[in-house]
This record gives C-alpha cells, structure tokens and sequence, in this order.
C-alpha cells in the first residue's frame, strides 16, 4: 500500500547541442561546460522551482531533490542551497533531501548545520538522505573512491552525533578530525530529522539502512531485484530485532498522467529519449571507478554497481 508519494525532478540542464553530446560520446565529467548558457539556465530553474511549488500545493506529500556533480542531468550541485530556496517558497509538504554526497565532503559539520538551519527555516519539514554519490563525484572533488565508503559511514556518524550530542566535544576519526564539535544550529525535529538512504541495489547500503533503521529508497532498479532487495532489507532488520515494514521502503518510479493511455505515452517518449543518450552518459570507469563500489565481495543478482 502506498503511503506517501512525493514529486521529484533532477532538474536537468535541456539546452545543449544533442549533436554535440552525440560528438563527444559522454555528457558526464568532462563534456565542456562552454555548452552551459547561464540565461537559458535561469528560465528553466524558475521553471523547475514552479513545479515542485505547485505540486506542494496540490496533493503530493512533499518534494523530493538530488544533488549531482560535473553533469548537466541535474542542476542542483548542491542540495541543500536547493532545499533552503523550497524551505521558504513551499509552506506545507515535506522537503526530501536524497540526498548530500557525504563522501567528498571535507567537513560534514558543514552539513550537519546547513540541514539544521533548513529544518529550522522550514518549521521541521526536512527529510535528510546521505548517499555515497556516482564516482564523477570522487573525480570532480579528488576524493579518493577507495575510501568512499568508509568516509560515508564515518560522516554519517559524525552528524548523528553532532545533532544528538550536546557539545562541545572532540571527534578523532580516520578521515574526520575536529577539536571542537559544538554547532549553534540544530534540527527543529528531535532527535534529529528522518534520515533515508536511497540507492540502486548496492547489497551494503541496503544492509547499512536497515542496521540503522532507516527507509531504504530504490532509485527505480529493475522490478524483479525489488524481491531481493527487500528480503536483504527483512534479514537484517530481523538480525538487529525488529520486523521491518513499509514504512522501511520506497521506490522512485516515473510516471507521466495524462487524458488518455495514448497520450500519456506519446508525452512520455519527450522525457526518455534522452535517458542513456545524451543524459547520464559516461564511460564506466566514470561513474564507478575501480574498488569504489564493491566493498565487500556481496552482489545482489543483476545489480549494477
């Protein structure tokens, strides 16, 4: 049964030369940025933020935004300027973030007070995704992939702690040091705001959300590893003494309404023709580089990495 459904656009850069896409053979990392007009850019954020506007004010439960890095399928490079702009523009509806990239981040309490700050703006409307990001995210910011996972976890922690803890207190990690944790900002929501983990169908962040107790929200995977996504899900929330619910689970799935099966269809064809053409296309070592996402030897069958 569905719960909750919330709105989400990528807000993704539409102007460019299809052509020059195609010449170039990528649109990821290195396609050149002289292809961004800033005034074409302009038209279609107002665009975009008057979508998400509307669709608050007209039944969705809230609004779903991204972050993305070097790449002109999404124009939000950050998340959580994005969320501030909608914190004051929409009044009712949640605000979900999926989320911050937490790995390239060289200072999470950054993070942790910027959700903060929007929680509190917003009257406690924040939903805080923590994602591991695409690996044009390591190259675009010089992180390391190798330790992606292990810095994601490190600064997951760190804010958790951050808004749970009163401080001031010293953390001493492997990737994070900070010799006075004690943020004036903190969330509205107490303990802190919901946290959700989206994901493809990497079996660890599956696992990670679970341990947790955090929704785990699959980013439209192929239908038949959804079965196998959610056992791995139970498993290890019966592992940690809970039975998990569907309160536990989401999936982003795209949808287009019309006045007629005819119509919704030929309108959907002008949003997938460029899904895997001249959007999101990179050379593989791009998007995941070598040890960057298989950590532990576990694959769920069919996953992508």
């Amino acid at each position: 049964m569905v719960k909750e459904v919330y709105f989400f656009t990528e807000m993704g850069y539409t102007a460019y030369s299809q052509e020059t896409a195609a010449s170039y053979g990528y649109t990821n990392l290195m396609f050149p940025n002289e292809n961004f007009v800033p005034e074409k850019a302009s038209d279609l954020y107002s665009m975009y933020f008057e979508e998400l506007q509307y669709c608050t004010e007209n039944g969705f439960d809230g609004v779903m935004i991204n972050e993305h890095h070097n790449n002109p399928l999404c124009m939000m490079p950050s998340v959580n300027v994005i969320g501030a702009v909608l914190s004051k523009l929409t009044r009712k509806g949640k605000i979900v973030f999926l989320g911050n990239v937490l790995p390239i981040h060289e200072n999470p309490l950054r993070v942790a007070e910027e959700i903060a700050m929007i929680d509190c703006i917003s009257g406690g409307r924040v939903v805080c995704g923590f994602v591991r990001g695409l690996g044009q995210e390591s190259w675009a910011t010089n992180t390391n992939p190798i330790y992606n996972r292990e810095r994601f976890e490190e600064a997951h922690d760190l804010i958790v702690k951050t808004w749970t803890t009163p401080g001031p207190f010293r953390w001493e990690g492997k990737h994070f040091h900070f010799r006075a944790v004690n943020p004036w900002a903190m969330p509205l929501q107490k303990p802190h705001p919901p946290v959700w983990i989206p994901g493809v169908a990497s079996p660890e962040s599956v696992i990670f959300a679970a341990r947790h107790k955090y929704p785990y929200i699959a980013l439209a995977p192929p239908l038949d590893l959804m079965e196998e996504i959610y056992d791995l899900y139970d498993r290890t929330a019966r592992e940690e003494g809970y039975t998990a619910t569907s309160d536990n689970r989401g999936y982003a799935i795209r949808v287009n309404v019309s006045d007629s099966d005819e119509r919704a269809y030929e309108e959907g064809k002008k949003f997938f023709w460029q899904l895997g053409t001249s959007f999101g296309v990179a050379p593989r070592e791009w998007q995941a580089p070598p040890r960057a996402m298989k950590t532990s030897g576990r694959w769920l069958r069919g996953a992508r990495p």
